[in-house]
């Protein structure tokens, strides 16, 4: 497909600098019509492809042939500017645009407070109703739970959602599933507890400490621009190593978050950097697994989160020093204390071994016998990495899930992403 011939018409448009800002062509099918296919390489937020194939792949097989042609030099660069084409980035450029306004807020600070008072004032009531249905859940009775209809727990989430308690109504709306869960009073009452708890600190308040209340603004859906973190927030400089990355969908399904674990040489203090992208494209990092990067990072107010200060230039870095099991699950016991609502931590083993027991379990087992269940389907690339024997091995821990590997590194120093 990627032959000048397969394309009878297709151009390179050029940005202000002269260089290529996007690059469109049509491909000759087995239709009447031809595949109308372009790449928008200079937009925020990385690349982006459109092709009018029914392909769900992103980018398709369309894309990536008028990319090869592109870098071979086989696709001039010329006025012509399709209708189609030209429709595809003015939509793009409108709604960066958008996206920059929202970004900068309002320029009259008087404004900018008020807006702030009236999203507390709202979200105070949204977590005081919140508190009021919750009594009423256990006023009625965990039997009572399963008799009711989705609209049941989507009437609350939806008045969160309405409160711009957005964190606080994602937790809500995860009460169906456990409903369904095995073993769901148990399930069903922790996830009703942790929201009561999410209640009753968000009314503490100021009693709190500073990064307990950082903690629980983010988990209700309070959120901090990174302008704002990058003006205000705790910085730190170190020789930050990257540990591992996990892409995940978000509770709507249009978005993949993708987390990447870093730690600190010399503080030890462990940052997350969380970007998202939509479905079916690939999210921007500026980190690379098994490299380690001298930079400061800007702390979000929950003291995990980051956001760098400066372009980073990573290098190779060796393999990070592990702890045991018993050593991960006292950071991770640490780490609840400040954060109660956490599920995902992680670990950082060393010499660990994929173990398996009489059950047909997975685990991971340290030098001294203690192990942690591996979370299902986990195990296989994990084998196929170190052929069962020790390495070290960076995860993440989920008392509800399991251990999911995240990087591993072989006898010779080399990290595999998992």
């Amino acid at each position: 497909m990627a032959k000048t011939g397969s394309w009878p018409r297709s151009g390179v448009i050029t940005g202000p600098a002269d260089t290529a800002s996007a690059v469109w062509g049509e491909c000759a099918g087995s239709g009447a019509k031809p595949y109308l296919a372009a790449a928008h390489l200079d937009g925020d937020g990385g690349p982006a492809y459109k092709c009018s194939c029914p392909s769900r792949k992103i980018p398709c097989k369309h894309v990536l042939a008028l990319l090869a042609l592109w870098a071979q030099g086989n696709v001039d660069a010329r006025d012509e500017r399709p209708e189609w084409v030209a429709s595809w980035l003015a939509g793009r450029a409108a709604r960066r645009a958008k996206a920059a306004k929202k970004a900068a807020g309002p320029a009259d600070p008087k404004r900018a407070e008020a807006t702030l008072r009236e999203r507390e004032k709202a979200v105070a009531g949204g977590m005081d109703e919140l508190r009021l249905w919750l009594n009423d859940q256990i006023d009625a009775g965990l039997a009572e739970a399963p008799k009711h209809r989705y609209d049941h727990w989507d009437r609350m989430a939806k008045r969160l959602v309405d409160a711009k308690a957005g964190g606080a109504a994602s937790a809500v709306a995860e009460l169906p599933g456990a409903v369904r869960a095995t073993g769901w009073p148990e399930v069903l009452l922790e996830r009703l507890s942790m929201l009561h708890l999410l209640v009753g600190a968000h009314r503490a308040g100021e009693d709190l400490d500073e990064r307990t209340r950082g903690v629980v603004r983010a988990r209700i859906g309070i959120t901090t621009r990174a302008d704002e973190v990058l003006a205000d927030g705790e910085r730190v400089r170190d020789t930050w190593c990257v540990l591992g990355e996990r892409n995940t969908p978000t509770p709507e399904g249009d978005m993949t978050a993708h987390r990447v674990w870093l730690r600190g040489a010399d503080s030890g203090r462990l940052a997350l950097s969380l970007s998202f992208a939509r479905s079916g494209q690939a999210p921007r990092a500026p980190f690379r697994v098994g490299t380690e990067v001298d930079t400061e990072l800007a702390f979000y107010p929950d003291g995990q989160r980051v956001v760098p200060t400066a372009d980073v230039d990573p290098r190779p870095a060796p393999p990070p020093r592990g702890t045991t099991v018993v050593e991960a699950l006292d950071a991770f016991a640490a780490a609840l204390a400040v954060d109660p609502w956490r599920d995902t931590w992680p670990v950082v083993l060393d010499r660990a071994a994929p173990a398996h027991d009489d059950d047909g379990g997975w685990h991971l087992a340290d030098p001294t016998g203690a192990a942690l269940p591996l979370a299902a389907g986990s195990p296989w690339r994990l084998l196929a990495l170190t052929g069962g024997h020790p390495r070290t091995v960076v995860a993440e821990w989920s008392p509800r899930h399991g251990l999911t590997p995240l990087t591993v590194w072989d006898a010779d120093g080399k990290a595999d992403a998992l």
